[in-house]
């Protein structure tokens, strides 16, 4: 029956087209459902592959999920990367509008990525912690390199933790805001801006 999510895919898809169909689906199941209730059965059935292939692929569920995780976390840095030379606080809006941008399109691996640290296995939780700790480098690296907080503020210890709460925080509000956009976009980035300014003014 058309549109039945176990139909098979009829057109012959490359490796990286179909490893790429592969993390979105996984992206979409693991933001629904916790990882134990994930079934690599029914990830098959929606990619219209047999699960051998899958697994050719990624040889565990483990590293399926982490190679969804992995896969959030670099189009996250990619989006927010700082631009060398610019004060961070010129770059704290058009960065935070990328990031949202990419939280409301990509809403499924957003929820995946950030289940991560949830799920069951080591492995996975420490692939999700790497990708907040480069998350964080990235931050303090801007940071360090704006004349207005310097490399000596930037690298002190409260700042790194008021950086690590941040991050905390602004996943909070993203997930709150997926599930009932009661603020707007531009609401949801002026709170965040001003939460790292204030955590760092502090």
């Amino acid at each position: 029956m058309a549109g039945n999510e176990g139909e098979r895919v009829r057109r012959r898809l490359g490796t990286a087209e179909r490893r790429e169909q592969l993390l979105l689906v996984g992206a979409r199941l693991f933001s629904e459902s916790p990882y134990d209730d994930v079934r690599i059965e029914r990830v098959a059935g929606i990619a219209g592959v047999s699960r051998g292939l899958l697994y050719h692929y990624f040889p565990t569920k483990r590293d399926f999920f982490a190679a969804v995780v992995e896969r959030e976390s670099d189009r996250m840095l990619r989006m927010t990367a700082a631009v060398p030379g610019v004060p961070v606080r010129e770059q704290l809006t058009a960065g935070l509008d990328a990031y949202l941008e990419y939280v409301a399109a990509h809403a499924h691996g957003y929820r995946a990525f950030h289940r991560a640290d949830a799920a069951g296995d080591e492995t996975v939780r420490r692939v999700y912690r790497q990708a907040l700790a480069a998350q964080e480098r990235q931050i303090l690296a801007a940071l360090a390199a704006d004349p207005e907080f310097g490399t000596d503020a930037a690298l002190a210890p409260g700042v790194t933790l008021a950086v690590r709460g941040w991050l905390a925080f602004t996943t909070a509000v993203c997930l709150e805001w997926l599930r009932g956009p009661d603020l707007t976009r531009q609401q949801v980035r002026d709170l965040c801006a001003r939460a790292l300014l204030g955590v760092l003014a502090a």
